[in-house]
């Protein structure tokens, strides 16, 4: 086995990689959205299922699974934990018994609101160091690259 010059193969560093900058970048956002959700005692999981929920009566597990591109069993445990929270509450569906409907309770519908105040903050901290046409830029190329693979799962953790 040679190991000249001529074998071997260049190895590209990892800051060569847009994945490793993107991934840089979401764990740093989604971290310190994290630490902002702490004192409410609401995950980003739970969170992105308060939103989708908000504004909107009588919404399905399965509908929520369905726009979030999580789990039926994923949102069935993050809707117990927030039925537990006391920010939704589930009722049964008077055409179908084997049917739930969700919706938030009142303190839900006060708290989304207050989070999504956290979301627009950890928002401008993080990308406000772009210029508007920059962030619009980032957001459509990540647009762009979602649509051309199809990708339907929403970033939760």
């Amino acid at each position: 086995m040679s190991h000249g010059k001529a074998s071997r193969r260049e190895v590209s560093g990892l800051e060569a990689h847009a994945g490793y900058w993107l991934r840089y970048v979401s764990n740093h956002v989604s971290q310190a959205f994290a630490r902002k959700l702490e004192a409410s005692g609401v995950t980003v999981a739970e969170w992105v299922v308060m939103r989708q929920m908000y504004g909107r009566e009588g919404l399905t597990p399965g509908a929520v699974a369905a726009e979030t591109g999580l789990t039926r069993g994923a949102v069935s445990k993050l809707v117990d934990r927030l039925v537990g929270k006391e920010l939704v509450e589930r009722a049964g569906r008077e055409d179908d018994r084997r049917y739930q409907n969700l919706a938030l309770t009142a303190a839900g519908r006060r708290l989304t609101p207050e989070l999504a105040a956290l979301a627009d903050r950890n928002e401008e901290e993080c990308f406000g160091c772009l210029t508007k046409a920059e962030r619009a830029a980032l957001v459509a190329l990540m647009r762009k690259m979602v649509e051309k693979h199809g990708w339907t799962r929403v970033p939760v953790e």
